[in-house]
């Protein structure tokens, strides 16, 4: 698998180097409202590219929190798109201001990585399951057969998945495997024998909050 930087993930350090010398430039020229603009877009980029170690909770059936932000809904569906069958899906709504790194939910082995190219319609409305750009990873669980989803969703304003693990990978709970650029959105497609501990309109964080319980 592809490693991240910290604490700032790499994808982040040409949007950073570019704000911050257009800031100097803009500085040195004495073009002092454009250098104020240049500073705080180069603090945003800063703050959005993120990558805060966290703790994981060192339980062996606990689902880890993929991504930063709101629960959007939990519910029991089928899905006909990754696993084709009943599953439990929990959707994750990130804002720009939350961290963007995403983080494997559950131990296992990659058995695939689908990426689809689509539409950017804002990620927290229905329709941006169906048509907005994705990059889905499922996973078969260690120690048994059960397999989950994790989904990466484009979003009104970001416009660019980036997913670092690859079929074949061995993966821990907690672990970084990607990012999305500029609000986005995360959906878990997990076994219906999951408990889950989590509610809409949680405020969860990305390898630390624990979304429920799989027993194998």
């Amino acid at each position: 698998m592809k490693k991240p930087g910290l604490p700032i993930a790499r994808e982040g350090y040409p949007f950073i180097l570019f704000c911050g010398f257009t800031t100097l430039v803009c500085s040195l020229l004495q073009w002092e409202t454009a250098a104020i603009t240049g500073l705080a877009a180069t603090a945003f980029a800063t703050a959005f590219f993120r990558d805060p170690a966290r703790v994981t909770p060192e339980d062996e059936t606990a689902v880890i929190c993929p991504a930063d932000g709101k629960v959007l809904f939990v519910e029991e569906t089928f899905d006909n798109r990754f696993l084709n069958k009943d599953v439990i899906k929990i959707s994750i709504f990130m804002n720009v201001f939350n961290v963007h790194v995403n983080r494997i939910p559950f131990p296992g082995t990659v058995q695939k990585v689908l990426f689809k190219p689509g539409k950017f319609y804002s990620a927290d409305k229905d329709k941006a399951t169906l048509h907005n750009e994705y990059c889905a990873v499922t996973i078969t669980a260690s120690a048994g057969r059960q397999q989950y989803t994790v989904v990466q969703i484009a979003g009104l304003i970001a416009r660019r998945i980036v997913c670092w693990t690859e079929k074949g990978d061995t993966v821990e709970a907690g672990q970084r495997y990607g990012l999305i650029r500029f609000g986005s959105r995360v959906d878990l497609y997990l076994p219906t024998e999951t408990t889950v501990s989590v509610k809409k309109g949680d405020k969860v964080k990305a390898g630390e909050t624990i979304l429920g319980n799989l027993q194998q």
